[in-house]
């Protein structure tokens, strides 16, 4: 999951490139700011997802697919067979073929706490932008924008998001890896403000009544 939410350094020399830079790099954060904006501007998230990851050097090539609903910093998340819910203070993570739960607070302190609500915007702080490509997508255009990342010991290598040119929605992301890891995230379908039901993001553990229950705090 980390993988899919994680993210990318180019050092200008002269004046005229310098400021060359500075524009693109503007240009990139507006473009995300506005799809920020419209993400905030939402009651509720639902989109299914797939997540393709390849590397050649370590014959790795598999796909998977998700799907999320997320409503503020909410979320029911499932992928690869597990289940996770997050209530606005808990984080169940429900692991069908173990017949397992696990249980933990949410501290937003922790470094490796990324939640799949800050899935579409990650990007927010502690990356460098940059313009690149657009791109035709079955007549969809997308455009491209480059991320580095701040922290040179990220093993991140870069990120590329693609943003839908009409929706200002993301289209998909591109990680890349410094050992050569590609990671592919897209978006299959993405709704908005749907009629979700009041305890839609509530763990009840009844449901689950030989589940072993693994309390981390």
């Amino acid at each position: 999951m980390q993988r899919i939410i994680r993210i990318i350094t180019i050092f200008i020399v002269t004046l005229t490139i310098s400021a060359a830079h500075a524009q693109s790099s503007q240009k990139a954060k507006n473009l995300l700011d506005q799809v920020t904006d419209k993400i905030n501007s939402y009651n509720n998230i639902v989109f299914d997802f797939k997540c393709s990851v390849s590397n050649s050097s370590k014959n790795l090539n598999q796909e998977s697919r998700g799907d999320v609903s997320m409503q503020g910093e909410k979320y029911v998340f499932n992928f690869m067979g597990i289940t996770q819910i997050f209530d606005g203070d808990k984080i169940y993570t429900i692991v069908p073929e173990d017949e397992e739960i696990s249980i933990e607070s949410y501290n937003k302190d922790k470094i490796n706490s990324l939640t799949p609500s800050k899935m579409l915007t990650f990007f927010n702080t502690g990356y460098n932008y940059a313009w690149d490509i657009m791109q035709n997508v079955k007549g969809r255009k997308i455009q491209y924008v480059k991320l580095t990342p701040t922290d040179a010991k990220n093993s991140i290598k870069q990120v590329l998001i693609g943003v839908d040119w009409q929706t200002k929605h993301i289209y998909n992301l591109i990680q890349i890896d410094k050992d050569g890891t590609k990671t592919t995230f897209t978006l299959i379908s993405f709704k908005t403000n749907q009629p979700l039901s009041k305890n839609h993001f509530t763990f009840t553990e009844s449901k689950y009544p030989n589940y072993y229950i693994n309390r981390l705090d």
